[in-house]
Parts: structure tokens; sequence; C-alpha cells
């Protein structure tokens, strides 16, 4: 449809039809996250939106549990994240929805954050390069993405009145670029952030809404904003904030409970109290809106433009001429996805030849949550899965040795506000007493060949995890089955990283993060090497004192304010900076197949090319890391950038010539705009941010 057929149906609504276009109201279905009631006698639909991250979220209507953002940017292969986004537009699209509230792209700043595992990574590139496949994903089955939360959303603990004191460099090289990747793909939409930038409100923050991102990006799709998260009808409207989300009272808009439910027992807002939002925030674009326009504090042309973009959202997805996707859902190509991903993004991160495990191993599986598979974590990334195949018989059903299923420790309870505002329980704390039983457990793992003990946390939107160690006994658990079997394997589910304090003291160390519904499936194809370990690390792991926002004032912060005053040295780049050693470094991750690189060139258009042969009698997949190191210099720059990677299949005895390009934003730092600096820098090529035993020399 063209832009001047958008004209004339702006022209020909009236006030009250424009204001109804740009706040949301109560879904007649009840299915929708966010709804946009349309205008009927004009013939402009509906426009529903529904969560995603981690799969469709629609309470009592089952998805396909896809494996955590941050175990598809394992894989380090993009096109991993274009595959899920695909899948879950097609199941999007099955229950009659238009835009998909994903994917999550806050760069992961503190280990705590709740929400890590939403996102993808730590370095801005690898977001970046994520976000955009996820969005062409999406986007390519007739459903819009909503890249979220923009911007600097990098904390659950007072998000929504937490202010990020930021530099405009730190902005720019590290937390706007998973962003400005995400428009460059051609997302449709983008949610603001709850918490202020500057002392600025996202939802009200005129410089990056407007002038960064639609006048300087060129976005032309529709700023949403997150739900409950419009402080203001005024500053809002002119700060370039076009729809207002989800624009009702709770009691109407569902969440993971029943209206009734929520209308009895409206409590989540205050159990989560530092990390929810007002839910008086509401209708603040209906008749306020309408004053605004009336007393000239707001422009009637805003008003246009606002309803402009959202029936511009409306005819990109045909709905204006009746067009939608029919889409499929839990469809054995979906399962088949949801499994190769977990497997791929599982990081083998310790291995001394324990693994891969022979078919004929007796096996002893220990864990708190060994009898389900951990989906994800809590909020409004939650799915309800068709299928699940827990951890004990995934790995039950590919052994052909004896089998010994032992817990040795009290489940470890999910925690959630959906749970609170539904009135259930919301799991243990920390410091509670933990029912254990370490001997059952001991037991088991020496009467096996190998004891797999399976650990977990525990996280959630709204809440922080309060450190970095095992909930419960679980490093109890481990210590106890480690002194029973020297060949003992730790799998942990995680949303991020996990202090190890028994690492020296096991064979083998697996990151599984939150596989999703294929969990014990996915767990085995590993373990018994059915898949090469091909999965690296997207965040470094190490102690909590040792993470660059680990002083008070920079996290969770002091007086309503976070200082960010690590600047650009964030994750990887801090330990470099530090000289301080991690317990797992960035993009680590051991495979069950050897490489050796050979024949490395770097172009003056920085183009890396190589060739990768695998040495060993297996077949495999290696992640080759180029990191950019630039040239000595007054400004104050990290030691390396990760500036391209590649994920490659390699037969055994066979050898395959790759080329990966460097993002020219690894070259250069933001001042006032980007400066690429001059002289020699040095491109060193991997398998982490630690280990690139080869060097290159670029002169720019």
């Amino acid at each position: 449809m063209a832009g001047d057929t958008i004209d004339r149906l702006v022209d020909s609504l009236t006030r009250g039809e424009k204001l109804a276009l740009v706040r949301g109201a109560a879904d007649p279905t009840g299915t929708a996250t966010g709804y946009v009631p349309g205008v009927e006698r004009l013939g402009i639909p509906p426009l529903r939106l529904v969560d995603g991250p981690l799969g469709v979220r629609i309470p009592g209507r089952p998805a396909t549990a896809f494996p955590a953002p941050i175990a598809v940017a394992s894989t380090f292969d993009p096109a991993t994240a274009y595959r899920k986004g695909a899948a879950m537009a097609r199941e999007a699209a099955v229950r009659n929805q238009d835009i998909l509230l994903a994917p999550g792209l806050n760069l992961i700043r503190v280990p705590h954050c709740g929400r890590n595992f939403e996102y993808y990574a730590e370095d801005p590139i690898l977001t970046g390069s994520f976000a955009a496949s996820a969005v062409e994903g999406i986007q390519s089955e007739g459903i819009l993405a909503t890249p979220k939360h923009y911007v600097a959303n990098n904390q659950e603990t007072n998000r929504v009145t937490v202010s990020a004191a930021v530099s405009q460099r730190t902005l720019r090289e590290r937390y706007l670029p998973g962003f400005h990747d995400a428009v460059d793909a051609g997302a449709g939409a983008i949610m603001t952030a709850y918490n202020r930038v500057n002392g600025t409100h996202m939802s009200e923050h005129r410089e990056l809404v407007t002038d960064v991102l639609k006048e300087e990006w060129g976005f032309d799709g529709v700023v949403i904003s997150d739900w409950y998260g419009t402080e203001s009808t005024v500053a809002a409207a002119n700060a370039g904030l076009d729809l207002e989300m989800p624009g009702v009272e709770p009691d109407e808009q569902i969440g993971g409970a029943a209206e009734e439910e929520a209308a009895e027992q409206p409590t989540a807002f205050e159990a989560f109290a530092d990390g929810m939002p007002d839910p008086a925030n509401f209708g603040l674009f209906g008749e306020p809106l309408s004053a605004a326009i009336d007393s000239g504090a707001v422009p009637e042309s805003r008003l246009d433009e606002m309803v402009r973009r959202v029936l511009g959202a409306m005819d990109r997805l045909g709905r204006l001429d009746g067009d939608r996707p029919a889409g499929e859902l839990d469809t054995p190509e979906h399962r088949a996805l949801a499994e190769e991903l977990a497997a791929r993004g599982t990081v083998v991160l310790e291995n001394d030849g324990v693994l891969p495990l022979a078919p004929e191993t007796d096996i002893a599986v220990i864990g708190p949550n060994v009898h389900e598979a951990t989906l994800g974590g809590g909020g409004s990334s939650e799915t309800t899965p068709c299928v699940t195949t827990t951890t004990a018989a995934g790995l039950r059903d590919r052994a052909e040795g004896a089998v010994t299923v032992c817990r040795g420790h009290a489940e470890i309870e999910d925690i959630s506000f959906f749970d609170v505002l539904a009135g259930k329980s919301t799991g243990r704390t920390d410091g509670e007493e933990t029912e254990t039983d370490f001997d059952s457990a001991a037991d088991a793992a020496a009467r096996a060949e190998v004891a797999i003990v399976v650990v977990r946390d525990r996280a959630t939107e709204a809440k922080d995890r309060e450190s970095l160690a095992l909930p419960g006994e679980q490093d109890g658990l481990v210590e106890a089955v480690a002194a029973a079997n020297d060949r003992t394997v730790v799998v942990i589910q995680s949303s991020g990283p996990v202090e190890t304090p028994w690492r020296d003291s096991v064979a083998a160390v697996v990151e599984a993060w939150y596989p999703g519904q294929a969990d014990g499936a996915a767990l085995a194809a590993v373990l018994y090497g059915d898949i090469d370990a091909s999965g690296r690390l997207p965040v470094t792991f190490a102690p909590a004192t040792e993470y660059p926002a680990s002083d008070p004032g920079q996290y969770p912060g002091v007086d309503g304010r976070a200082t960010y005053s690590e600047g650009v040295f964030v994750g990887y780049h801090h330990f470099d900076a530090s000289g301080t050693d991690p317990t797992y470094p960035f993009g680590h991750g051991c495979s069950y197949a050897a490489f050796a690189y050979r024949d490395l060139t770097v172009t003056g258009d920085a183009i890396v090319e190589l060739t990768v042969e695998n040495t060993s009698d297996r077949d495999g997949c290696e992640v080759v890391q180029a990191y950019v190191c630039p040239p000595g210099s007054d400004i104050e720059r990290p030691e390396r950038e990760l500036g391209g990677f590649a994920a490659v299949d390699v037969a055994a005895g066979t050898s395959e010539r790759l080329r990966i390009d460097l993002d020219d934003r690894a070259f250069s730092y933001y001042d006032d705009g980007w400066v690429l600096e001059s002289g020699e820098y040095t491109i060193e090529v991997g398998q982490s941010a630690r280990d690139c035993p080869h060097a290159l020399s670029l002169t720019r």
C-alpha cells in the first residue's frame, strides 16, 4: 500500500480513532500480550503483539520452547538466530499474532542480571550479528520483530527508576550497536526500556528515540513502550514514543494468570517492587494526549505521525490488504530445531578425556531437577511447551549401559512474578535450609563408571540473582559426588555465569544454559558425541568480585544512579585491561575434534582468510574468532575487540577455506562521530579472547 493511501486513512480518522491506534486495549480473545483494536469502518484491522524471546508466550496455549538466546549465541553462528526467529514467527502466526516482542539485545554488563538468559552476549559485535539475523528470520515469515529494551537496560534491580549514568562514547561503542544492527536489518518495531539514561526515562528520551533512532539511523517503524513503562503524556509523545502498551489496567491485561486471579491477587507489583513498573501507568495516550494536543503541548502532527507509524507496521505486514500468514505450530521441524540449537549451544568448558561417553558406559544421573526440562527463567519469556524431554529421560534414552537416577538435593524451585500474581510459591530463597541426600548421591556415583551431576541457578525478570553461587547446597552435592567418583561430569543449566569452586575436583564441566523443551535429548547428543562440542562462551566466567561493575556505585547503583564508570571496558575488555585471569574466557569452549589453522592472510579491506584443517579422526565444528588490536595512541582503547567470527563444519581429515569480514567498528572509537584511527593494527586469530596464537599486521 502506497504512503499516500496511509495519508488518506489518517485524514479519514477521527481524533478518537487516532487515539485508539496509539495505545493498547484489552484483547477480546485474551491471547495477545498487547492489542491495538483497529478501526472497522475504515478496514483497519486489529494488531496483536505477543511475547517471544524463547518461544511464543500465550498462557494456556502451548508452543515450542526453544533454548534461551544466550544458548543460541553460544553457537557463534547467526544463522541459528534466523532459523529460530523464523520458527517462532510461524508459531505466532498460527496464534493470530502480528508482532513478536523479540529479540532481547541488552548487553550483558553485570552477570547477576535476572534477564541475561534473554540476551546474547557481553560483546556488541556478536550481539549485533545475532540481532540482525533474528530480525530477518522473524520478519521473513510475515511477523514484525521488536528488538528490546532500548537502551542500557542492564539490570533488573530498580529497573524502572534507576538511571544509567553512561557516556556518549560508551553508549555508542557498547550499548547501541546491537540496536543499530537490528534497525539496519529492517526491524519494524523497537521497545523502549523502563530505566532512565542520564536522568531521563527512555520512553521520554528524545535524544535517543528521535534524534538517534529515528533521524540518524532512519528507523521508520513504530516505537513501543515496555508494559506500563510510559511515564508521562507530553514528554513521551514529544520524545518520539509511538505506541503506549498495554494501555489498560492490570486486571484487563493477560500476564500468566487468569483475569479473575489477577483481580484478586494484584500482589506481584509489591513482591517484586524494585523491579516492577507502576500499574497506574496506563491510558496516558488517551484523553490526556487529546488534552495535550488541544493545549498545544503536543502538536497534532505528532499524533498523526504516531498513527502513520502504526499503520505503516500494519501495511508492512500486509494486514491492511487482508494478508495473513498461515504459520505452523509444533512441527517435527520445530522440535528438531529446538534440539539442534540446544545441543550446538552447549559449551564444554573442561574435559580431561571423560567425554564423549561410550554408549555402554554405566552412568549415574544426579541433580535436583533432573526429572524435568529446564525451559528458561521467569517472566515474560516463559513458554508452555507441547512436549519436553527431561534431563534424566534424555540420557536414559541414549545410554546403552546402566543408568541410575538420584536427585540428592531438594528441587530448585523456579521463581517468577507471574507465580506471585497467581498466588503460587515464589520459590525458596538462597538463605533457606535445603533438604539434601548427599549419601545416596555418593552411593549412586560410586557404583557408576561416570557420574553426571546436573546443577542449575534460578533467574527471573524483575529480580537480579543474589549471587553467582549455585542456590541451595548444590556445590556440596558436586563435592560429595566428585569425592565418590573421579570421573564426574558437572552440567550447569544457568542464565549466565556461575561460580565453580569444585572445578578442579571434577573430570569435565559443561554449560548447557536454559536448553528448553529438548533438554535431555540435546544434552545426551553432546555428552555421547553424537554432535561435536562446538558451543563457545558469549560471556566471561569469573568470580563475582572480578567483574567490572562490582562497585555499588556501578551496580546496583546509589541513590537511583548506576554509574557506568567502567566505560567501554565491559566483559573481556575489562579482564584484558585489569590483567585478571577469568575462570573461563569469552569465546572459550572445547571441541571433541582437533583443528589447525594455516595460510592466514588479511587484506586492506579487513578480510581475514585462512584454512581450517581437521586433524582428528572425527568430524567437528570449529569456531574461529578474529580480534582487532589497535595501534598505540593517546586514546584509551580496549586491548582487543572482536572483529569477526565464523563457525565452520570440517569433516575428519579435511580442510575448509574460510573468510571473515572484520567489522569497521572494531577498528574505530567514538568521539562525536566514529573515528578510524590510522596506524598498524594487529589481527589476532584463535579460539577465544585468551587463546589467539596467530597474529597478522594490517595498516589502515
